[in-house]
Parts: structure tokens; C-alpha cells; sequence
């Protein structure tokens, strides 16, 4: 990077700086016109100088216009149109030149922005050991908004200021040299003294910005590691911390906001005594004839051009500093000692690099950042096709060394070749491709397990997108200024999937099948299965997939009365109170369409209390929705509100319960009547929510679930067909978009009396599905369609560990690194895992090299050789027989 910004803004827009120059410089000709007919006007036709006499005429502008001759009328009309096409003319320069600057600052702030964060893309895996990405994110984000607004002003602006100020005041001395001269002195305080005083400013500024980078890493921190605030009970400390921040960086707000003012108030006293000056001298020249009217008004007038551009000139100045202290941050933070070289990370067409044969660690030492050694003189080499098993204790070595074959970790001292070449020396093209390296330590980007197993295969587009028509038009735009502002022209639309790079992808296997395999390797298939049944489909779904679904529910009551399972679920019927389904479910005996519609929900809302209050059920379901927060008050009262008691019971959130004992207060004791209709339907909607099989307060008894049933009957009779379209009815001949697919497939909801319900009845459900294997895939790709969330938090650690592992088995390799992935699972889990692993890379006929860190040592059976470290040294290595 650039030593300084403004060397840096030169280097990479000085051909565009230079013309935008060169159009100011011409902008300052009609500029000064402008200035000078307002003189011409009033001395001329308004006051009558050159027109005493009838008819009289001048010369129209003799040195642009001739001999031509107008009376006075003309004059005037001549010099105002005149006047009316300079404001144009500077109107039109102002607006291509600020146009034109903020073209110029855009592409340079895309420029620094992509620069920043393919710098960071270079670090090298240490750097992130030393850096919080919240306040990277910050610098990147908001820190650098402000390069970019003054890259359109580092040249031009002074001198377009400079070039205004100075046509203004040359205007000023040609017309009076005393005004002129005064005019000069007032000005020249203003940009030496208001620059001094703001130079405070500058300080607290930076203060400013340093302490909201922190407070934003600290924010980043929490949200990172809100698990452990929870578990620890530490939510008050970060409150504490958190307000801490808060004040000091109000503190230094509002110096700020004081100091400005000042300066402003100062500033614009300056430039208000300039006019009184004015008037009281140009008022005495003119009195004594030294100055005429025309003149003086001249004057005032381009005076009052002079004070903007001073001010703008003493900003910009501020700005300039300002930018280069923000710039001088960035190259502390991004202009590191060691970047991997850019040329390692190029985009490559070889889809398939040369293998590797064998990766060799010849007298190994590591250090970490304090200089101690974590890894000391360790030689080791592992042959493509070998599987070696790590094993150590907890104070061991084995996973460092894991780390530098997977090249998360360097060498301090020693040589790591991958065949014959320095590992570190080759492309990531190769290692990226040729070495899969996965840890206990996992992380997913927010979008769907789909796209996580896959992220391994997108190292490049491998197939160019045709474009059309509009389409076409912006992807050429885009493209060009991907040029002009130095990004990459890769096209995102592309496909990015390396289908030759799939493990288990074969001819006349589809994706969905390979991913299957994969995932039934790592015992996550099943995960995927449920993520599946408890999705809810969309209301575009394809028909076919719907029937589908539709005659499977027939085969799996057939399946479950043949194995005596037929009380696993209770079915939607119109006759029958359904227990595991909620109060709102079964008096709808359906479910909402669409609540995010509000205008349809408020009318489905109004006509279904209507109906409550008609029939008295309104009075049952308030008194059940005080009896719900009674209940959670005995509950939960002395608990604080992170616990996760308050997760499993979900009817009320903790952030409520305050609001709720408030409510209860004011209703206890009152009669319905009394209380407002806002508080009784608070009430009956926590009702609505409450399922006895799931909380068991024992609220529900069988008189009321038979007037439930009664309501409903008597609801949909009397329901408009409007109203019908905001409830979708349980109707065994239709699929219900509205309802997960597990309720779909059964037409019910699983009974949670029974013990492992669920898992009964997908046992019934999965053999079935295996005699249609499209309809298995169909519903398995629902299940991959299931979003992790940020940083993979809807799963469990578990289930990450599992799909962290799957994402680098999903890849064809010549080595595999494993670094205890799945520590986070019983042994047992984890041995079956390992079997499943190798039996699939068997099954594929290839023979990679694996080298696994061990979380138990018992488990080094199913290798070829297992190498034992004692401390930081290997201290025994055994060949063992391969388990079959």
C-alpha cells in the first residue's frame, strides 16, 4: 500500500484528476462574468448612465458583440438574458464537476474496499490470532466511507475553492483596491486562524473513531460468544462493559459537538463583519464619489461568494488531515509484514493440479507468538494412500502438528514439502484442492446446508453465463467498471461447482445422492431428514410432489396398524379435539395462511374473538391465559432471563414476564366486563399458544376441548369465503402448505406421550421412502435447503462437527488432514465415523492419505500406522494391520 493517501488517490486517478481540473480552470471565466454584470446592469440601463438623452442607445458589449446598437431597454433586456444564461452556463459546470467527483470518489472507495479485503483474503492464518473481525468489519465498512468522498476532493476542490476565492477577490480590487485589500485581510484570519483552533478537533476525532472500532469489536465479541455470557451468568459484566464504552464515547461526542460550535460561531462572525466593514467604507467612498453604487453592489454581491469557499477550503483542510490519520489506521491494521503472494490465490483453469505424492515434515519446530515451542524437531512423512492415526494426550503435540500439514500453522524452523516442493511455495490452487484440512473448530456462513457442504468445490467459474437484453447491458456495465476500479471480473451467476472434485459423484449418480453419501458417512443424514419434516414447504410447490405426499399418508397408517403403532398419531379430525395440536389449531381446526399479512389476519382476528365472546369460550381461554402466566411466574421468578428454561417454555419470553406480572396485577380480582378489550385479547392470545401434552399445567379438561370443537364446527359455518382464504382447513385430500412436512406425511400430529415418537416413526417412514427414491430426494433436498443460520448456530455443536467434517470429505483430495473433528462425539460415534469415512474412500476406488488426529487412542486400530507424541516430540511410532 501507498506510504500516504494522497500519493495513493495520484496514483490511481491522475488522468481523471487532471481533466476534472482542466474543466474548473474553464469554469472560472463565466464565474467572473457573473460577478461583473450585476455592475453593468445597475450602472447601465437601471440608473440610465450612457442614456440621458431620448432614444439614446450603447454599444451592446463592443468587444464581443461589434457595433451593435441598443436603446436602453434592450440594454437591459440584453444584459439580464445575458446574465440568465451565466447562471446557466455555471450551473451546468457545477453540476457536471460535482457529478463527475463523486464518479471519481465511488470507484475509489469500491477500489480501497476490494483492496482491504483481498489483503485480508492474503493474511496469513496467524494474523487472525491478533485481530477482531467486528472491528475489521467496522474499518472496511464505515472507517473508509470518508477516502472516498475526499478522493474527489484532494485536487480539485482547493483549487476550485481556491480558483472562487481568488476570482472573487481580484473582482473586488479591480472595482476598489481599499475594499479588496480589506476583504484579503479578513479572509486571510479566517483560513490561519479557524484551521488552529480545529486542529482539537482532529484529536477528538480520532479518539472518536478508535473507540467506536472497539465498541463495535466488542459487540462482535458478545454476539460471538453469547453461549458463554449464558452460561456463565455474565450478561451483567457485559452490560456494564457495554455502558462503560457507551460513555466514554459520549463523552467524546459531545466535546465534539461543543468544540464545533464554537468554531462555528466564530467563523461565521468573521464572515459577518466583513459585510458591515464593507458598508461602512464602500457607504463613505460612495458618499465622497470615490465608488459608485454599481460597484458598491458589485462588490457586496461577489463578497458574498467569498465566504462559502473559504469555509469549504478550511473543511477541506480538516478533511485532508482527518483522511490521512484514517488512512495511516488502515495501514496499521492491513499492511502487514507477510501477505501470502497474490499470485498463489490466481484464478487457474486447471481443474485438475498435479497430485501430490506425499507430504514431509523434516525437523519441524514451531513457536507460538511468545516464542515458546509448541512443536520441537518432529520429522515425519506420510505416502498418498497411507492412513496414519495422531495420538497424544491433552498436553501433546498431535494436533499442531496436524496444523502444519494442514497449513494453518508455519514452521518456525524445518522444511515441510509436499512431494518434492515447499509446501508453502505452491498455489492455494494446489494445496486448497490437493490437501482438505478440517478441525473441531468449525464456522458456516449464513445460508443453507446445501451451500456449506458445498463451499469446498467453488474455486473458480467453470462455465461462462449468456447474457441478453437488458441483462446483457448491465453485466457489460459492470464489468467495465470492475476494470476501471481494479476488482475481479469473475461472474458470481456462474457455475462455480467442480462436479469432477465430488466425492461419491459418479456417472448416473445425482448431486443429491453424493451429498446423501457423504452425509450418512458422518451420521448426518438423519439430521438432514428431520431439518426435512419439520420445514414448511412453500405454497408454490410443484403438484406432483404434493400428490406424492398425499398417497403416502395412506402407506404409512397401512405400515403403522400393521406394526401396532397406529396410536403414534393422532389425526386432523373435524369431530375430534386434537391434543398435541395448539388452542388456536384446533378452533381453526386449520392453520393461519399468511400472518404477515396483517390486513387479512385483522379480519380472520376481529371475526374469531367475535365468535369467542358469542359463545363465553372467550371467558375459559382469558382465565387459561392468566392461569399460563401464574404459572410461569412460580416458575421463573427468581431466574434470570437467559435461562434456558425459558427456551423450553416458549409461551411467554423472558423480556415479557415483567409486562406480563404488570397485566396480571391489573386484571386479578376484576370481572371481564371491566377489563380493557387490549388486555382480554392479550390474555386469550396466550391461550391460543398453549398444547397440554407439550407444557402440562393441566389447563385443559374434556368439557372444554368439547365446546372447542363445538366453536369450531359453528366458526367455519358462519365464516365468509373471504375470511376462509386467511385459514388453511385440515383436509385429507390436500396438501397444507401452511403446515410442516411432517404433519403432511402423517395428516396429524405425533403423539409426544409416546417415547421416542419420533424416532418410531421414521423408522416406519424411511423404508417407504426408500421404494421411491425421487420422492426421497425430493424431500432430502427440503432438508438441505434448511438455513444454519449465522455462523451455523441453528445447529447443535454437534451437528456442526459433523457438518464441518462432511464439508471436507465432500471433496475429492489427495490428502486429508483431520484434526480430532469430531472431539465433541463419543468415542464409539466417533470410531463408527472413521469406519464409515474410509469404507467410502474404499468404495470410490482412491486411495488418499489421511492423517487423523485422535481424540482417543483407541480408535488408531482402523490406520495403518499410528504415531504417538509424548509432549512436543513424537515418541513412538507403530506399524499396524488395516481393519477391514
Amino acid at each position: 500500500m501507498e506510504s500516504t493517501f494522497n500519493r495513493y488517490i495520484w496514483k490511481h486517478t491522475s488522468r481523471q484528476q487532471i481533466w476534472i481540473m482542466c474543466v474548473v480552470l474553464v469554469s472560472m471565466v463565466p464565474f467572473y462574468f457573473a460577478f461583473d454584470l450585476p455592475k453593468m446592469l445597475i450602472n447601465g440601463p437601471i440608473q440610465g448612465g450612457g442614456f440621458e438623452a431620448a432614444g439614446a442607445t450603447q454599444p451592446f458589449l463592443p468587444g464581443i458583440f461589434g457595433d451593435i446598437q441598443l436603446d436602453r431597454i434592450d440594454t437591459l433586456l440584453g444584459l439580464s438574458m445575458l446574465f440568465l444564461g451565466l447562471v446557466i452556463i455555471n450551473g451546468l459546470f457545477k453540476y457536471y464537476i460535482n457529478t463527475f467527483k463523486g464518479l471519481l470518489g465511488e470507484r475509489l472507495l469500491r477500489r480501497i474496499r476490494y483492496e482491504l479485503l483481498d489483503r485480508i483474503l492474503r493474511f496469513l492464518p496467524v494474523e487472525f490470532r491478533r485481530i477482531k473481525g467486528g472491528e475489521i468489519a467496522s474499518m472496511v465498512k464505515d472507517e473508509v466511507e470518508p477516502l472516498g468522498g475526499f478522493t474527489a476532493e484532494a485536487y480539485v476542490q482547493p483549487l476550485l475553492l481556491g480558483g472562487q476565492a481568488i476570482t472573487a477577490l481580484i473582482f473586488i480590487v479591480v472595482q476598489n483596491v481599499w475594499l479588496g485589500l480589506l476583504a484579503l485581510f479578513m479572509a486571510g484570519i479566517q483560513l490561519v486562524l479557524i484551521p488552529r483552533l480545529r486542529a482539537r478537533l482532529l484529536i477528538l476525532g480520532r479518539e472518536r473513531q478508535v473507540s467506536a472500532r472497539q465498541l463495535a469489536g466488542r459487540v462482535t465479541e458478545i454476539v460471538e460468544g453469547i453461549e458463554t455470557v449464558h452460561a456463565f451468568d455474565t450478561s451483567n459484566f457485559e452490560r456494564a462493559d457495554i455502558a462503560h464504552r457507551l460513555a466514554t464515547l459520549f463523552r467524546i461526542r459531545f466535546q465534539i459537538y461543543s468544540w464545533k460550535y464554537k468554531i462555528k460561531f466564530l467563523n461565521n462572525f468573521l464572515a459577518q463583519i466583513t459585510p458591515f466593514l464593507f458598508y461602512l467604507l464602500g457607504g463613505y467612498l460612495a458618499i465622497n464619489g470615490s465608488l459608485d453604487v454599481g460597484q458598491l453592489v458589485a462588490v457586496i454581491a461577489a463578497y458574498k461568494e467569498l465566504p462559502g469557499p473559504l469555509k469549504a477550503l478550511i473543511d477541506w483542510d480538516l478533511a485532508k488531515q482527518d483522511v490521512e490519520v484514517k488512512y495511516e489506521q488502515l495501514l496499521e491494521q492491513f499492511d502487514v509484514a507477510e501477505l501470502i503472494d497474490s499470485d498463489s490465490q490466481a484464478v487457474t483453469t486447471n481443474k485438475h493440479p498435479e497430485p501430490i505424492p506425499s507430504l514431509t515434515a523434516t525437523n519441524v519446530t514451531v513457536e507460538d507468538h511468545g516464542g515458546s515451542v509448541t512443536l520441537e524437531n518432529v520429522s515425519l512423512s506420510v505416502l498418498a494412500g497411507e492412513s496414519v492415526a495422531i495420538v497424544g494426550d491433552a498436553s501433546s503435540s498431535a494436533n499442531i502438528l496436524a496444523e502444519v500439514f494442514g497449513g494453518i500453522t508455519r514452521p518456525s524452523q524445518g522444511k515441510l514439502l509436499a512431494g518434492k516442493d515447499n509446501l508453502a511455495s505452491l498455489p492455494e490452487s494446489t494445496t486448497g484442492r490437493n490437501i482438505s484440512y478440517v478441525s473441531a473448530d468449525t464456522y458456516f456462513f449464513f445460508g443453507t446446508v446445501q451451500q456449506n457442504l458445498l463451499y469446498g468445490l467453488k474455486h473458480s467459474p467453470l462455465e461462462a453465463v449468456e447474457y441478453t437484453g437488458a441483462e446483457a447491458i448491465t453485466r457489460k456495465w459492470e464489468l467495465a467498471e470492475a476494470t476501471r476500479t481494479a476488482n475481479p471480473v469473475l461472474d458470481l451467476n456462474s457455475n462455480w461447482i467442480d462436479h469432477d472434485q465430488v466425492t461419491g459423484l459418479n456417472t448416473g449418480t445425482s448431486l443429491v445422492d453424493a451429498m446423501k453419501q457423504v452425509l450418512r458417512a458422518v451420521n448426518f443424514s438423519d439430521d438432514v431428514f428431520d431439518f426435512a419434516l419439520h420445514s414448511k414447504i412453500s405454497s408454490q410447490i410443484d403438484p406432483g410432489f404434493a400428490n406424492q405426499i398425499i398417497s403416502l399418508r395412506a402407506s404409512i397408517q397401512e405400515e403403522l396398524n400393521l406394526k401396532g403403532l397406529n396410536g403414534l398419531i393422532i389425526p386432523f379430525d373435524i369431530d375430534c379435539f386434537n391434543g398435541q395440536a395448539t388452542i388456536l389449531e384446533n378452533i381453526l381446526f386449520g392453520i393461519l395462511t399468511d400472518p404477515e399479512d396483517s390486513i387479512r389476519y385483522a379480519g380472520v382476528n376481529t371475526y374469531l374473538h367475535n365468535m369467542l365472546q358469542e359463545t363465553g369460550l372467550d371467558t375459559h381461554l382469558f382465565a387459561m391465559g392468566m392461569s399460563i402466566a401464574e404459572i410461569f411466574n412460580e416458575l421463573f421468578v427468581d431466574l434470570p432471563e437467559d435461562h434456558p428454561h425459558f427456551d423450553q417454555f416458549d409461551l411467554i419470553e423472558s423480556s415479557q414476564m415483567p409486562e406480563f406480572r404488570e397485566l396480571h396485577q391489573r386484571c386479578t380480582g376484576k370481572d371481564l366486563t371491566s377489563i380493557s378489550a387490549a388486555d382480554r385479547m392479550t390474555w386469550i392470545n396466550l391461550s391460543f399458544k398453549y398444547s397440554e401434552p407439550r407444557y402440562r399445567f393441566g389447563l385443559l379438561d374434556d368439557g372444554l376441548m368439547q365446546k372447542i370443537v363445538e366453536i369450531r364446527k359453528l366458526l367455519h359455518k358462519n365464516m365468509s369465503k373471504e375470511l376462509k382464504l386467511g385459514i388453511e382447513i385440515y383436509d385429507s385430500d390436500n396438501f397444507l402448505s401452511s403446515a410442516n412436512l411432517l404433519d403432511n406425511i402423517v395428516f396429524g400430529k405425533v403423539d409426544r406421550k409416546i417415547k421416542n415418537g419420533e424416532q418410531q416413526l421414521r423408522d416406519v417412514v424411511a423404508p417407504l421412502l426408500d421404494q421411491q427414491p425421487e420422492l426421497y430426494n425430493n424431500i432430502y433436498s427440503i432438508g438441505l435447503d434448511f438455513n444454519v443460520g449465522p455462523s451455523g448456530r441453528r445447529l447443535s455443536a454437534v451437528q456442526r462437527q459433523k457438518l464441518n467434517l462432511a464439508r471436507a470429505v465432500m471433496r475429492r483430495s489427495d490428502f486429508y488432514i483431520f484434526n480430532k473433528p469430531i472431539s465433541g462425539l463419543d468415542q464409539q460415534q466417533q470410531g463408527s465415523i472413521i469406519k464409515n469415512i474410509l469404507a467410502l474412500f474404499a468404495l470410490e476406488k482412491r486411495s488418499p492419505g489421511i492423517v487423523w488426529a485422535l481424540a482417543s487412542e483407541s480408535n488408531a486400530t482402523y490406520f495403518q500406522r499410528k504415531i504417538k507424541f509424548t509432549g512436543k516430540q513424537i515418541s513412538k511410532e507403530g506399524e499396524l494391520p488395516v481393519v477391514e
